[in-house]
């Protein structure tokens, strides 16, 4: 198996330049929800654009974990995305790895964003590495679970082949253990990307900071 250069291509540039326009869409929705303006979608491009102008402030006891955490959570998250069939059934880097690999990669950056939260030995910075191993602790098995239970029925944990069966008789997704395992992966999302209930990423409280600390 040959990589596919063009879909490998397409699909990198969709996971960096649609990630920011996600995050501008829920802010912009759920404010139009609560009767309010709310950002524009494109907000979240120009708080990455003043990011990135700004200096790095790294604790004077932090080690290089810390400054290594960031490109490790980066990079894993992108292989990740790569290794999920979004342009085509058949993945860019499908010949990497396969569901398993996918939840390891996450994993993995979960595991140095965690360590990164711990090195500069802050306070709050420990509280969120404990929150976001707890968190991983319920959502991991419940995502393993979900892609088991779709890939028996496929009889591959290849992704690709995954969405290839999934693409026979609608009725097939109505079945009860789909149905099941898509409320799992939907509570897998929630706490994933720290939203209620698990985390409000709208507010800055010691009670619901996690990725924040």
């Amino acid at each position: 198996m040959n990589l596919n250069l063009p879909a490998f291509l397409l699909q990198t540039a969709l996971l960096l330049l649609l990630s920011p326009l996600v995050t501008g869409c829920i802010r912009n929705w759920k404010a139009k929800l609560q009767n309010r303006r709310g950002p524009r979608v494109w907000q979240p491009y120009f708080d990455l654009a003043k990011c990135l102008r700004k200096d790095r402030v790294i604790s004077e006891h932090a080690s290089w974990i810390f400054s290594a955490a960031p490109c490790v959570l980066f990079f894993s998250s992108l292989l990740a995305g790569l290794m999920t069939p979004l342009v085509t059934t058949s993945p860019p880097l499908s010949l990497f790895g396969d569901a398993l690999a996918v939840v390891g990669l996450l994993a993995l950056g979960r595991f140095f964003l965690a360590l990164g939260g711990l090195d500069p030995a802050s306070a709050f910075g420990g509280m969120g590495s404990s929150r976001e191993m707890s968190i991983a602790a319920v959502a991991e098995p419940a995502l393993m679970l979900s892609i088991f239970t779709v890939a028996i029925g496929a009889g591959s944990t290849d992704l690709g082949r995954i969405v290839t069966v999934a693409q026979g008789p609608g009725w097939q997704l109505l079945a009860p253990a789909h149905l099941m395992a898509f409320a799992a992966l939907f509570v897998v999302l929630l706490a994933e990307t720290g939203r209620i209930p698990v985390d409000n990423p709208a507010t800055h409280l010691e009670l619901t900071m996690i990725h924040e600390a």
